[in-house]
């Protein structure tokens, strides 16, 4: 390995956020699954959760859309949506859904210097009903046009590129965030040797 592909590798685990997170339920289109995940990797997001209880489970991603992110992802698969629920729990401190409701807070009221778990539903019924109730609130992106949503992939990463940029301007990307155990697993995954 070069030591420029060293020091790139060690660049990248340096600044994913172990306290975002995005959560795809029933996604149909891998296309739109791989460009979620191209999209988490370019905002330092090492975790990924995908929910599949009403489409088929995932076998792979649109290698074209998300060029080969999903390598440098962990991408965690559930079909149960308590086991899910469980998960996010366990590491976020709050979940947000994103769906067309009355008394829905905008994108830009989130604050992202806690740690965050952001649901985007599937393409044609959104978040689910089950997955709300799970949720500590709810959330849309403003629009002003006739058009009332977006593009799943496209409303993910305007969301996500909004929580990378309040927690740049916190500092949340200038020291490493992972937990030292994942930081050298993920390393070691990805061929990094101290020695070479």
């Amino acid at each position: 390995m070069t030591p420029e592909r060293k020091e790139r590798l060690l660049s990248v685990i340096n600044k994913r956020q172990a306290n975002l997170t995005v959560v795809l339920e029933n996604v149909e289109d891998p296309h739109n699954v791989s460009a979620v995940l191209r999209t988490c990797d370019a905002v330092g997001i090492q975790d990924v959760y995908v929910l599949t209880t009403k489409v088929p489970r995932h076998k792979r991603w649109g290698v074209k859309s998300s060029s080969s992110a999903a390598q440098w992802l962990t991408v965690h698969q559930f079909t149960d949506t308590n086991e899910l629920a469980t998960a996010l729990r366990a590491k976020y401190d709050k979940i947000y859904t994103t769906h067309l409701a009355d008394g829905a807070m905008s994108l830009y009221d989130i604050d992202f210097s806690g740690s965050v778990a952001l649901v985007f539903g599937n393409e044609q019924t959104g978040v689910s009903p089950e997955i709300r109730a799970l949720a500590d609130g709810n959330f849309v992106i403003p629009m002003m046009g006739i058009i009332r949503s977006l593009n799943i992939s496209v409303a993910c990463a305007v969301s996500i590129y909004e929580a990378m940029r309040q927690k740049s301007l916190a500092g949340h990307y200038a020291a490493p965030s992972l937990p030292d155990a994942q930081r050298n697993g993920l390393l070691a995954e990805w061929g990094y040797k101290e020695d070479e």
